[in-house]
């Protein structure tokens, strides 16, 4: 193997879960938050990303550490800190919060290909539904998603559109950097914003990802066990969160600019169907707009769902005790696959809500943005129990970061609840 070649396998090792939470980060809860924030609120709302980069950065950096140390899931360490009602509480908020999501999430999906397609939203969205869940089963995510992950590159139109149509330019660095609030709105906005950008599925997502990379790899062992192995891990956990996390962000901040510059500046503020909200698109799609939305919308939304039911699973099973993991087969993890099916299942029926889906997507993002306070505060307990972390627990820029991203999340949606 040439050193070219080395050094090219060397950076690709070091991408893995990070890099596809930060992908599932942006699902179509995402879009419609960050196209709500820019129609509404032109470019005022921009300095939450520039905020949230190094918060949603600590804590799933955090959440790496913790799986990467002890070898075990998130939920599974709660339960060495925590007495078994408040973890039932803790899981079930979770399980809650997930399924608002996955429901949003494949409504959208349908009515995005009925979009395209003029007919049939609700049977898409079942298609969708169990598409995912059968992919799930049958077939190992770390495949698919190689596969699905191309499908979110259609995200990249956002950044075409940022450079095709007249941007406010001074209006953006505004911005971006001087924090602004207007009102009760512009406060629930806020929320939603950190609640898709840091949400709790993801935190238990990346601690069983990590989990399952020790599983998969003979030579590999928890840091606590084989502390030798720390600095080229810890290197690798680093650069594979900064970079999915920068990913995730800066198509959040494409989203919201092409949606000020376009829906903002003709005077839509309020987005209740997919159609509105691909209008963000026709400045570079032109007729084709409403099927590029369609493709990011789908894609995004059938690399998240998995991750969504995937992290209600393993919080589930590891509360429980279960034995869990995408690898395994459904008859060697009947339980995990179980709350799978529930949370997808149950998610259908939000489909036949009287919310319009991308309003549902937006509503959803809000009540991430309260599930993940509690379970923040524990997961950060947890990140610096000598008992659990050993020499490994987290100190410094992350242990700062990451309680103050709970500390801000936390004050957003008591604003909210003061507001309201």
């Amino acid at each position: 193997m040439t050193e070219k070649n080395s050094e090219k396998t060397s950076v690709t090792k070091q991408l893995g879960p990070g890099l596809i939470t930060g992908a599932a980060d942006d699902d179509p809860s995402g879009i419609a938050t960050y196209s709500q924030a820019g129609a509404q609120f032109g470019y005022g709302l921009m300095w939450t990303m520039l905020l949230t980069y190094p918060l949603m950065s600590a804590v799933q950096l955090a959440s790496a550490h913790i799986g990467r140390v002890t070898g075990k899931g998130l939920a599974e360490n709660m339960r060495e800190v925590m007495p078994r009602w408040l973890l039932t509480l803790l899981v079930t908020i979770l399980f809650v919060a997930n399924t608002i999501n996955i429901g949003a999430d494949i409504a959208a999906m349908g009515d995005a290909a009925q979009l395209v397609a003029g007919w049939g939203d609700h049977w898409f969205t079942i298609f969708f539904a169990f598409a995912s869940l059968m992919l799930q089963v049958f077939v190992p995510y770390h495949r698919y998603a190689r596969v699905l992950k191309w499908l979110t590159l259609s995200l990249l139109a956002y950044a075409a559109v940022v450079i095709v149509v007249k941007v406010d330019w001074a209006a953006a660095a505004t911005g971006l950097v001087v924090p602004k609030l207007s009102g009760p709105q512009a406060v629930a906005t806020v929320v939603a914003i950190f609640g898709t950008t840091i949400s709790p599925y993801l935190f238990f997502w990346q601690t069983a990802q990590e989990v399952e990379e020790i599983e998969d790899d003979d030579e590999a062992k928890p840091l606590n066990e084989a502390p030798d192995q720390a600095p080229r891990e810890i290197k690798r956990m680093r650069i594979d969160t900064l970079v999915g996390m920068a990913f995730s962000n800066v198509i959040a901040l494409a989203i919201m600019i092409a949606a000020a510059a376009t829906l903002h500046q003709q005077g839509v503020t309020q987005i209740d169907t997919a159609a509105d909200a691909a209008k963000a698109l026709q400045p570079v799609a032109g007729d084709f707009a409403f099927a590029l939305f369609a493709i990011g919308i789908i894609g995004t939304g059938l690399l998240a769902v998995p991750v969504l039911a995937g992290s209600a699973g393993f919080a589930v099973s590891n509360a429980r005790g279960w034995r869990c993991g995408l690898e395994h087969k459904v008859s060697e993890a009947p339980g995990f696959y179980g709350v799978i099916a529930l949370a997808t299942l149950l998610g259908i029926a939000l489909d036949w809500s009287d919310i319009p889906p991308i309003q549902a997507l937006f509503w959803s993002a809000v009540v991430n943005g309260f599930a993940a306070v509690p379970i923040m505060a524990v997961m950060m307990i947890i990140a610096t129990r000598k008992s659990l972390m050993g020499e490994f627990r987290i100190k410094g820029p992350m242990l700062w970061l990451g309680w103050a991203a709970t500390l801000v999340m936390g004050a957003a949606a008591a604003a909210m609840l003061i507001w309201q």
